[in-house]
């Protein structure tokens, strides 16, 4: 039970709309199924590893992280907001045929270090753990869980990117336009909104 409710969680955590989810989408409809599943398994690591140092139970990475949040939020808003701006000036034909785009490596690469911008998650992979009274089993239920984590996550990435990608050739230039417009400008607002939330308590 233990390695099925871990791939339920994550799933469930990665279906969880956000910034990561739209960057994956338009990696998927600019240039192709491959680049979004790249993109996804990124986003599919970052969850195993916080699910990995909650599970088990490493103390000292969660109280760097969580240290580091105002940082880590204040960067990955940042990289966010500008990764909006990019996709509201680009041009869709443009896109497609970028040849100077990142690789499949950068593509996961990047996207992994965004999703890990947020240390929150650490935490709530830590409630879930215990919640679920794991906190008492071994290293052995530890890896398991942490598995489960990362291919319920990388599940649902699969199943996303495989919709976008069916749905790829039937969206017209003029609707790839918008959709550009309508993501680049939610990509900038999440972004601001993790520089302000991360700034706030600085500030106070």
């Amino acid at each position: 039970m233990l390695f099925e409710r871990a791939i339920v969680l994550g799933f469930t955590v990665a279906a969880a709309v956000g910034p990561i989810s739209l960057l994956t989408i338009r990696r998927t409809l600019a240039h192709g199924r491959l680049y979004g599943l790249a993109s996804g398994f990124g986003v599919a690591l970052a969850d195993g590893t916080y699910a990995a140092i909650a599970a088990f139970g490493l103390s000292a990475i969660t109280a760097v992280l969580v240290g580091a949040r105002t940082f880590l939020a204040l960067a990955g808003g940042v990289v966010i907001a500008y990764l909006g701006l990019r996709t509201l000036r680009s041009r869709p034909g443009e896109v497609a045929t970028d040849a100077a785009r990142p690789g499949l490596a950068a593509a996961t690469a990047s996207i992994y270090g965004l999703t890990m911008t947020n240390p929150m998650t650490i935490l709530s992979f830590a409630a879930i753990f215990g919640a679920l009274g794991l906190a008492r089993h071994g290293i052995g239920e530890a890896a398991l869980f942490s598995l489960g984590v990362f291919l319920g996550s990388g599940l649902w990435w699969l199943l996303l990117v495989s919709i976008v990608g069916w749905l790829q050739p039937r969206v017209t230039l003029t609707a790839l336009t918008w959709l550009n417009r309508l993501s680049g400008l939610a990509l900038v607002i999440f972004g601001a909104a993790a520089i302000v939330v991360a700034w706030l308590p600085a500030s106070a």
